[in-house]
């Protein structure tokens, strides 16, 4: 029996079909760890998923991603959930994802959280905890691998900001299940033997699990405990571990850290010559204003005649005595004037007067004498006349 020819169309077509018709294939949970990742401008993921032996294409819609709670990055263990199918044009199967989390991510982040609430419950987190950065350290200290591109990168960063720092590295484990004692108790170490005056707590990007030992509780107080400044500069800008809210500051990378933590000397110098032009225009200008205050205050007569002020003076007071002098002496006359007419008005009033026309004043026994009753015959009686006295006797 001949068999007929088929087209590759026709081919791909039919197994594609042969594997949409199986039921296992429609709904699988594959583990593996990601490759070849490519965010494409249009929201789609694409990917490669592999383990030790083998691979498969994947794809993860637009309209998956929205779900996902992390990025994905080469390297990243993970587990998709979605439907295997062939594209024909290109005669290949692959997995099309529904949903996609970390291998393992499921009780890690659980614990994560926990750890995470418990934590910031007690205080860990609170800002009134964190210390300030040393503006100018002498002594930088780093928690971190002594191997790989961390310790390089901190070390060419911090130098070319400041060439005098002095980088002191404690090499100490970054992941894997003793590296959590070890971080705490060389934090504790550095802090013991004041050994720097900041510390960054440094490793690269990875998973969750490859970065846990900064979420242990034993890291997070003694991070709390520490008398000196620490910066957290674990994983990527995307990743947050419990070391980056406790510490007192947290950097997107190591590089960032040592930026955070080393002032730049050549800013710093230019800052100070700005400073030292601004301050010496301040003077300038000070200058400027105190000797137009110091011409405007002189331009004023008080300087330029002292003692014209003094005579004006002068002169107002020799008005105010001749004045005073003046009133004294007009007081004086209506005084003068004033006593004149009192004393006239007396004078015609008085009984002496009367005497100088002719008439006497009778006294008896030094009274006077106002009626004929008052005195009898033989009395002995003085007459006052306006010269003198007479003595006579009643008859």
């Amino acid at each position: 029996m001949e068999i007929e020819p088929i087209s590759v169309t026709d081919l791909n077509k039919y197994i594609k079909d042969k594997v949409a018709k199986d039921e296992y294939l429609n709904n699988v949970l594959v583990k593996g760890e990601i490759s070849n990742f490519k965010h494409h401008y249009t929201g789609h993921l694409y990917f490669t998923l592999k383990d030790d032996n083998s691979l498969i294409k994947c794809i993860m819609f637009k309209s998956f991603t929205d779900n996902l709670k992390f990025t994905p990055k080469d390297g990243m263990k993970v587990m998709v959930f979605g439907t295997v199918s062939v594209f024909e044009r290109d005669g290949v199967y692959q997995i099309y994802c529904k949903a996609m989390q970390e291998e393992g991510m499921g009780s890690l982040y659980k614990a994560y959280e926990e750890l995470k609430k418990k934590l910031e419950l007690e205080g860990l987190f609170s800002m009134e905890h964190k210390k300030k950065l040393p503006f100018m350290p002498r002594v930088v200290g780093v928690l971190t691998s002594q191997t790989g591109s961390v310790i390089r990168d901190i070390i060419n960063v911090s130098t070319r900001r400041n060439p005098n720092v002095y980088i002191r590295l404690f090499p100490v484990p970054v992941q894997g299940e003793e590296a959590g004692e070890k971080i705490a108790d060389a934090i504790k170490f550095m802090n013991d033997k004041n050994l720097a005056d900041v510390l960054i707590l440094a490793r690269g990007g990875g998973s969750l699990e490859d970065l846990w030992p900064f979420n242990e509780e034993v890291v997070a107080r003694a991070i709390y405990a520490s008398n000196i400044p620490i910066i957290s500069a674990v994983g990527h800008e995307t990743d947050f571990s419990i070391s980056d809210f406790v510490a007192d500051l947290r950097a997107p990378t190591p590089s960032a850290a040592a930026e955070l933590a080393v002032a730049d000397t050549k800013e710093l110098a230019l800052k100070l010559e700005n400073y030292k032009t601004r301050y010496k225009l301040a003077l300038k200008k000070k200058v400027e204003l105190m000797r137009l205050q110091y011409e405007k205050c002189m331009a004023r007569r008080v300087f330029k005649e002292p003692l014209q002020e003094i005579n004006e003076k002068i002169i107002r007071l020799d008005m105010i005595v001749k004045n005073m002098q003046n009133s004294i002496i007009n007081r004086y006359k209506d005084s003068k004037n004033e006593m004149v007419k009192v004393i006239s008005k007396l004078d015609t009033l008085s009984p002496l007067k009367t005497l100088t026309r002719g008439y006497v004043i009778t006294q008896k026994e030094g009274s006077i004498v106002k009626s004929v009753n008052d005195i009898a015959k033989d009395d002995e009686v003085e007459l006052r006349f306006i010269d003198g006295t007479k003595n006579a006797k009643i008859i």
